[in-house]
């Protein structure tokens, strides 16, 4: 997912976002989801001009963006990791893995690298517990992580 410079963020582009789902029932998710996919999260530019397009109060929009887990208010990094906290991953060294993560890319949980290279979040689970620690970058997993397959992962990825 881009990064976008909200300056770049075009009232006629959300507009022809909005004409596409103006005659769907229920248009606000798969128009929110549209945006997102167009600039990698919802940006403040796009709220206001749907908001006023469509004649809702702007807090409506938010409390939908704020609900569900798939939407975004700030920019995110090029390449999204997710460390498993559950409870298998966390006993066989998750927590150890997270904190590694955080002092080699400088940033803290839901925080972007200033490079726009990464981010990083934490997540329940993802289904692997056989293999934990499980870390996931992008759309690939990582089993039976260690702090030096970590650091070879963010080699792999430009770090």
């Amino acid at each position: 997912m881009p990064a976008v410079n909200t300056s770049e963020v075009k009232k006629s582009d959300i507009v022809g976002m909005i004409e596409h789902h103006r005659e769907k029932k229920g248009v606000l998710i798969p128009l929110l989801q549209e945006v997102q996919d167009r600039y990698g999260y919802v940006p403040k530019e796009a709220v206001e001009i749907i908001a006023a397009e469509l004649d809702v109060y702007p807090v409506d929009i938010y409390g939908i963006l704020t609900f569900y887990a798939q939407f975004h208010l700030k920019p995110r990094g090029r390449h999204i990791i997710k460390v498993c906290m559950g409870t298998a991953c966390y006993i066989m060294g998750g927590k150890e893995i997270l904190d590694h993560l955080k002092g080699t890319l400088g940033i803290e949980i839901d925080q972007t690298t200033e490079d726009g290279n990464f981010t990083l979040e934490v997540v329940s689970c993802l289904g692997c517990c056989g293999m934990g620690p499980v870390v996931m970058v992008d759309e690939k997993f990582y089993g039976r992580c260690d702090l030096q397959k970590m650091d070879e992962v963010l080699q792999e990825y430009g770090k």
